[in-house]
């Protein structure tokens, strides 16, 4: 669209008209996916697929790590569009480093969450909703962040396009007195069962444990025997 000025001051403010960036879903580059956060009195673990695919339909990528650090104690998973879920990691990562080099102390993850919820909800970031898992003072904390920005706790939660299969088996297998070792192989079956049933998950698996002594990020190619874990 051409606009043509006859004033230097106009057009005035919400008079242009503008039009909203089409995209094309099928050549987004998504995760698909399926990610599982359980928190434990000693830690979170994270576990993910390495799947990526263009519209949900073709694997572009089988070794996608979908966790990263984004803090000394706390890891974020990737989830929905690729190009997103990097972007607002990214943001994210650099608002943590500025807020600890100004006042030479850790982010709460509790602060953590609420940053990534105003992100969420302000930033240009396509279809995210990650789970953020974290250790401070207070304890173990696994949080979901919805596109709108909604924020919400709970002691595990799943996202991606594979979060019902692998919900149902956290509902069996989850007990309020978990340790890290078996909330690993919780985690690890469940990703397996989604990726059983879900185009969008699948290629091997992502192991994250976050404790207070730092994150611990493994790949695997594979779905490895829980005696692998």
């Amino acid at each position: 669209m051409k606009l043509t000025n006859t004033d230097p001051y106009e057009p005035e403010l919400g008079a242009a008209e503008w039009r909203e960036q089409e995209r094309d879903e099928d050549s987004v580059n998504k995760t698909g996916t399926t990610t599982v956060g359980i928190s434990t009195d000693d830690g979170v673990v994270i576990a993910t697929d390495r799947r990526a695919s263009l519209g949900g339909r073709f694997v572009s990528n089988k070794q996608v790590v979908k966790v990263e650090q984004i803090h000394p104690t706390a890891a974020m998973t990737l989830v929905g569009s690729v190009g997103g879920a990097q972007s607002f990691i990214k943001s994210l990562r650099a608002e943590v480093n500025l807020y600890e080099t100004r006042r030479g102390e850790d982010m709460t993850i509790d602060a953590l969450a609420t940053l990534a919820g105003n992100f969420a909800r302000g930033g240009p970031f396509f279809a995210i909703n990650p789970i953020l898992g974290g250790v401070d003072e207070e304890g173990s904390h696994v949080y979901s962040i919805d596109p709108a920005g909604g924020v919400m706790e709970d002691d595990y939660t799943v996202t991606g396009s594979g979060m019902m299969v692998a919900y149902g088996l956290l509902e069996g297998e989850w007990h309020e007195d978990i340790s890290m070792a078996d909330a690993k192989r919780v985690a690890a079956r469940a990703v397996r069962s989604a990726a059983e049933r879900d185009t969008g998950s699948g290629n091997g698996l992502v192991l994250c444990e976050v404790t207070s002594d730092g994150v611990d990020i493994t790949e695997y190619d594979g779905f490895p025997d829980e005696d692998e874990l």
